[in-house]
């Protein structure tokens, strides 16, 4: 696991009518703090990333589909510098991913479907200076193939 990234084990309530799944909670042991909450769709075939930010924490959830989110740790004093982690989360593994800042990360439908992300970053974007930056997808800075040949 790479130093600082945490998971939850999300917990999911069916009944005959669906389901209703818990993703973040203000008294969970990972809260930190609320920014905003956005939807990200990632078409199959696609890569959306890599990025990472300098202040926010983001809390991953994929409420649709199946993905796989990379993360690779970008930070010069960290026990896990260079290292790269996957999972494969959503409707098979539900599963809460917090990421801290400087660990650049991007994902992928794990199947041939649309993936939504539910995202609850620790900071409000900001439009004039976002806390947002990206590196290819396909860049030789991050040891890693992701086998599609669109990123974004």
């Amino acid at each position: 696991m790479i130093e600082g990234v945490k998971t939850k084990k999300l917990k999911v309530i069916k009944d005959f009518r669906g389901y209703l799944m818990e993703m973040l909670r203000a008294d969970d042991a990972l809260f930190d703090k609320f920014g905003q909450v956005y939807l990200s769709v990632c078409l199959p075939g696609i890569v959306k990333g890599w990025h990472y930010h300098k202040k926010q924490t983001d809390n991953f959830v994929i409420a649709k589909g199946n993905a796989k989110v990379v993360l690779y740790d970008m930070r010069e004093n960290s026990s896990t510098k260079g290292g790269i982690q996957e999972f494969f989360i959503g409707e098979k593994n539900p599963l809460l991913i917090q990421i801290p800042p400087y660990i650049a990360h991007g994902m992928t439908p794990a199947d041939n479907k649309p993936i939504f992300l539910v995202n609850c970053p620790t900071e409000v974007y900001n439009y004039k200076t976002p806390d947002e930056y990206r590196i290819a997808y396909d860049s030789k800075e991050i040891p890693y193939e992701w086998g599609v040949d669109k990123g974004g």
